[in-house]
């Protein structure tokens, strides 16, 4: 195994800057994802790593080698493709060997290093088989023990989860973490999931403007968010552009009119700068509902329901105010029946829920 270090890496094509100025570091058996939405440059970097991609500027260390200027198949990474990328022509077991036959590997070496990569992926009894015989799920499987085989000291993964259906592909991140824990390797995993990242993830990277935002566990970026880009990436969230207001303590946010006419008013329990503007971040599912208006001015309000969406575990309101509106996530089982839009709805939450923000993306 070999951890990953990354200096300085800028990669432009042409005017377009798709990274600039990177700085990674992947401890050795880590698995780290790299999140983003599309076009971010989480492709591009995960190339640049593997050696598929000549980065404009920077370094690319593996373990304590500069591995900048080595072509792919000298640098022991594993690359697990969004499309499998099997040969159609050759069996599983001669798919998993082609890497060993590249490397000249002895007969029964090869043997044995597709049998277990093939066990590892709990596909030994699949070995004869072509490409088609087989379902999305194990042909990814047969694309990760392919990888495997080689031995590589870094596994990289490609959006590998993409073209599966929904449970296919929640049954695959599970066995994908089984076998990374299982094998110990150091693992970059690109995705634009959000909850991929987060549910596999040691610690996760927020890649936006050609920048990382964040680096942190996934507990961290979730909760605690750099910034307004990494807040609204991940998850849903209520964001107010708001003024401290020295008579009543409180921070006041202009735009949110409740029925009342009185501006929604915020209450926190983080210590914070003395400034005019601040930004601050609310979670839905942090918000709770109360059948009556409470007596506090701060951290309550009242409205409308403008928008009711089921999802099963869970009920997404939209609650709309005179000026605004507030999303909240409830548990289905907060309501007997589920509410329909136009009723009113009372909502509230604690000052340790609100999260201060930075209130620009870093450049």
């Amino acid at each position: 195994m070999s951890g990953i270090h990354l200096e300085h890496i800028s990669q432009h094509f042409g005017e377009q800057i798709a990274l600039n100025d990177v700085s990674l570091t992947v401890n050795e058996g880590e698995f780290f994802s790299l999140l983003g939405p599309s076009g971010c440059g989480k492709s591009t970097l995960l190339n640049i790593i593997g050696g598929f991609l000549e980065p404009t500027k920077g370094v690319v260390y593996i373990g304590d080698q500069d591995v900048t200027n080595l072509p792919p198949y000298q640098r022991k990474t594993g690359m697990v493709f969004q499309s499998y990328a099997l040969f159609p022509h050759l069996t599983v077991f001669d798919n998993v060997a082609y890497g060993l036959k590249v490397q000249k590997k002895k007969k029964a070496e090869i043997k044995e290093k597709v049998m277990d990569s093939l066990s590892l992926v709990q596909l030994e009894a699949f070995a004869k088989r072509m490409p088609h015989q087989l379902s999305g799920g194990q042909q990814q499987r047969v694309a990760i023990a392919r990888a495997l085989a080689i031995q590589p000291s870094v596994l990289l993964l490609d959006e590998p989860l993409s073209n599966l259906d929904a449970k296919l592909r929640k049954n695959m991140q599970t066995e994908l973490r089984n076998i990374q824990r299982n094998v110990g390797i150091t693992t970059i995993l690109v995705t634009h999931d959000q909850e991929e990242a987060l549910s596999l993830s040691d610690r996760v990277g927020i890649l936006g403007e050609g920048k990382i935002q964040q680096i942190g566990t996934p507990l961290e970026v979730y909760r605690q968010p750099n910034n307004r880009f990494v807040a609204e990436f991940i998850g849903q969230v209520n964001l107010f552009e708001a003024v401290y207001d020295e008579a009543s303590a409180a921070f006041i946010v202009p735009h949110l009119i409740q029925s009342n006419g009185q501006q929604v008013q915020l209450k926190a329990a983080a210590h914070y700068e003395k400034k005019e503007k601040h930004l601050l971040m609310l979670r839905p599912e942090r918000i709770n509902i109360s059948s009556e208006r409470g007596d506090i001015q701060s951290n309550h309000v009242s409205g409308v329901l403008t928008d009711v969406s089921y999802i099963g575990h869970s009920l997404r309101l939209v609650v709309g105010l005179d000026s605004g509106e507030m999303i909240v996530h409830a548990s289905d089982a907060a309501f007997p029946e589920l509410p329909k839009a136009g009723e009113a709805i009372h909502i509230n939450w604690q000052p340790e829920d609100i999260v201060f923000l930075d209130s620009k993306v870093h450049t």
